[in-house]
């Protein structure tokens, strides 16, 4: 799980900028939204321009040279703050694996090179490797001993040099280490304005209809659709020599991307990573940006509690206010945030928020104060 991220010099964030999903408190309703005192279910709030986004690209930065995940470079562009002078950002995660805090720290001068790298597991430093001082990495882990640690080539990261070359012993040390790896591949940001992007878990298919039909789910899609509010019949017709999925509308056939809405079609989007996101440890980690910019109020809440159903830990951003109630989640995992800090509703105030508390009343009214 992730525990806490913190950026800085990094597109909008010019100073450190932290999210904290450790800072819970001890609700008795909605117990299954924490995780091992940690928020496992994260709705973000925020003007437009505060840097939702942003963030969101902040955290997923870390695919780009770890994984062989999904990349989007363009969205990269511009990689350092306008306004700040340092040369490099800087990134700091902090996870919860295998029950230990695993931290890993490191800064960039652009999205593809690194400068430095520290690897921590219960405060023990197994890797460092500053490219400004060291022409060697420092690796503690064992059966890394013989293991060539002068790294010429600056986009390659010590972390993933060491899984890759090294035969690490089996021990709990070293498992964790690849239990982080493990993680990392399983990822997920996808968004559907401004284009459908994804970054990080690669599907089987990337033809979202294709998929569906791939994996046999069109009965379940449909399904879905329905409980959705959106009443349809669905079957499987052949296109071009290729299987597509169709309407039918009493034994008139439509093609199923030419007849259906904008919002069929983000939620159609949304049911072609949900296969994923259900399957037991597929997804590890979900950020969807902007989830139901065209949704119906009581969409998204079913969005919410499906996701919820998973057990995956997710952060979605939404301006949407009808689903801030005590009934879906819990205010400290409603967050608020502006361009410098981000908090939760309950470390936003200092009322005593309770269940029959209204949040969503108290939010437009202004209870919510963050710098």
């Amino acid at each position: 799980m992730l525990r806490k991220f913190k950026v800085s010099n990094f597109k909008g964030f010019e100073k450190d900028f932290e999210l904290d999903l450790t800072a819970v408190n001890g609700y008795a309703f909605n117990k299954d939204a924490i995780k091992n005192g940690v928020v496992n279910n994260a709705i973000i709030y925020g003007e437009n321009g505060v840097g939702k986004s942003n963030l969101a690209l902040a955290i997923f930065d870390i695919i780009g040279h770890l994984t062989d995940g999904k990349r989007k470079e363009a969205a990269y562009n511009n990689y350092l703050n306008a306004y700040c002078s340092s040369e490099i950002a800087c990134f700091y995660y902090e996870f919860l694996i295998d029950s230990k805090i695993v931290i890993y720290e490191y800064k960039k001068s652009d999205y593809k090179t690194i400068v430095y790298e520290r690897f921590t597991i219960d405060n023990e430093e197994l890797v460092l490797f500053d490219r400004r001082k060291e022409v060697n990495a420092k690796v503690n882990l064992k059966g890394a001993e013989t293991l060539k640690t002068a790294i010429e080539n600056p986009e390659l990261s010590i972390l993933k040099y060491v899984k890759n070359n090294a035969l690490l012993a089996k021990d709990e040390i070293n498992t964790t280490f690849m239990a982080f790896f493990a993680f990392m591949e399983k990822m997920l940001y996808f968004r559907t304005l401004q284009g459908n992007i994804y970054i990080g878990l690669k599907p089987e298919n990337e033809a979202i209809l294709e998929n569906i039909l791939q994996k046999g789910n069109i009965q379940h899609f449909e399904s879905f659709l329905n409980q959705a509010g959106i009443e349809c019949k669905l079957v499987e017709v052949e296109e071009s020599g290729k299987k597509n999925i169709a309407f039918d509308f009493n034994g008139e056939l439509r093609y199923f991307r030419e007849v259906a809405s904008t919002g069929t079609s983000a939620l159609t989007l949304f049911y072609f990573w949900y296969q994923d996101i259900k399957e037991n440890d597929k997804v590890s980690f979900l950020f969807i940006d902007e989830f139901d910019a065209f949704y119906h109020h009581a969409l998204s809440a079913l969005i919410v509690e499906k996701l919820k159903e998973t057990g995956v830990q997710f952060i979605l951003t939404t301006h949407n206010t009808s689903i801030m109630t005590n009934d879906l989640l819990r205010p400290d995992c409603y967050f608020t945030m502006t361009k410098k800090q981000i908090r939760s509703f309950s470390n936003s105030t200092q009322k005593e928020l309770r269940e029959a508390h209204n949040i969503e009343k108290m939010y437009k009214a202004g209870s919510f104060y963050v710098e």
